[in-house]
């Protein structure tokens, strides 16, 4: 799936950037390497680029700035993390400011590999407004038939789980705000169909407890993002 695809890696350990470039572009990737924050912007804006991978702890301009920057102009484009830090404060951070992925510091090639397909896959599965089956974690979400399933295990949902879920299946990684969600799934944005789905969404938490790495969390002020978070 990786045939065509421009990767932007901003990295500002030279050697790590390097090796970086040489293992992805073996794997068929085309990569361009910036080694500041602002290099990475300018490179941004000069070329096309389908995906992301920023290093946190970047002179002139940090990761986060970066991404902040890069989403402002593009609400779909993959952007990855790396970092040596390990704070959840931190990797929450990642995910505010635009972030679909975190990967921490020391790392195995065969993993950033993966995350990249994986985070590359799901960006084009969020274009296919009709898609009802999703997986996420070890999760599979199958809309029409109304079930979650993890582990050879099933759960029914209720109709309204499901068009949530399925919402927010849709938009993985990417907040869903809260007005938008009231109008998309109850057509109203009152006090009492906001506290309804508030018991939705707890529902909903408690069923994704059954696989630690995913996150149905509350972006302050704003709404919803599904996430996935790998210690």
């Amino acid at each position: 799936m990786n045939l065509g695809i421009r990767l932007l890696i901003a990295e500002d350990d030279t050697n790590m950037g390097m090796i970086l470039k040489a293992y992805l572009t073996q794997k068929g990737y085309t990569v361009l390497l910036a080694t500041d924050g602002q290099e990475a912007l300018d490179c941004y804006a000069n070329n096309s680029v389908d995906a992301c991978i920023l290093d946190v702890m970047m002179p002139v301009k940090d990761g986060f700035a970066v991404a902040q920057e890069i989403r402002a102009l593009d609400k779909r484009i993959p952007i990855i993390f790396l970092t040596a830090k390990t704070l959840e404060e931190d990797v929450l951070k990642g995910f505010e400011v635009g972030g679909d992925d975190y990967i921490t510091k020391p790392f195995s090639m065969a993993e950033l590999l993966a995350r990249i397909n994986a985070t590359i896959r799901r960006s084009f599965d969020e274009d296919n407004p009709d898609k009802n089956v999703f997986v996420f974690g070890k999760f599979t979400f199958d809309y029409v038939r109304r079930t979650i399933s993890i582990n050879g295990s099933s759960r029914s949902l209720t109709t309204r789980e499901c068009d949530l879920l399925r919402l927010f299946a849709i938009n993985f990684n990417q907040v869903v705000e809260r007005n938008s969600a009231l109008q998309k799934i109850w057509k109203d944005d009152s006090f009492f169909t906001a506290r309804s789905m508030d018991v939705y969404i707890a529902r909903l938490r408690k069923y994704l407890k059954e696989d630690p790495s995913i996150h149905l969390v509350n972006v302050h002020g704003v709404g919803f993002k599904l996430t996935q978070v790998i210690e």
